[in-house]
């Protein structure tokens, strides 16, 4: 894996050593770890989170019990309350799910709330990125936080529509 990274990142040096194109490099999480919005964002949604996940634990814990009970009382009921019973204990245990997939499946309330109060932080620092790169001359900004990756380019780089005519399509 580091050897195709390795291998990405002199391709696309090679590249821009040889359009003359000027780059730098940043780390944008270590950017947003100075900022103190945004670890103030991290604390509430670690907080959030956590109250969620206790809250979806309790529930699970209850459908323990219930089922533990129902074990325990089986084989004195009969098949009439052995399906109630088991069918409370399904509804329960489903309703504990339902509640941990909109709280932090894809899109849920965990990522709603990470997109309400993160990206702001995450769009200032992005601006400034633009904004340093530009006034300094930087065609391209790559970020090494997370593996070496594109987080800005100038525009006039950007070269989709000449492939597009290419292709015979125009805008």
């Amino acid at each position: 894996m580091k050897k195709i990274v390795l291998s990405i990142a002199v391709v696309v040096f090679s590249a821009l050593a040889a359009n003359a194109q000027r780059y730098c490099v940043i780390d944008s999480k270590y950017i947003l770890d100075k900022l103190i919005e945004y670890k103030d964002a991290q604390t509430r949604l670690d907080q959030t989170s956590k109250t969620w996940q206790t809250e979806i634990d309790t529930r699970m814990q209850e459908v323990d019990k219930m089922y533990k009970a129902y074990q325990a009382e089986r084989a004195m009921l009969s098949d009439d309350l052995r399906k109630k019973r088991e069918d409370e204990i399904v509804q329960k245990e489903k309703a504990a799910k339902d509640l941990q997939k909109q709280r932090f499946g894809y899109e849920g309330d965990l990522f709603k709330e990470r997109q309400k109060l993160v990206k702001p932080i995450q769009d200032k620092v992005y601006n400034a990125v633009q904004k340093y790169a530009q006034s300094k001359g930087f065609d391209i900004v790559l970020d090494k936080s997370g593996g070496i990756t594109l987080f800005y380019a100038d525009p006039k780089l950007d070269k989709s529509d000449d492939v597009l005519k290419l292709l015979g399509i125009n805008k």
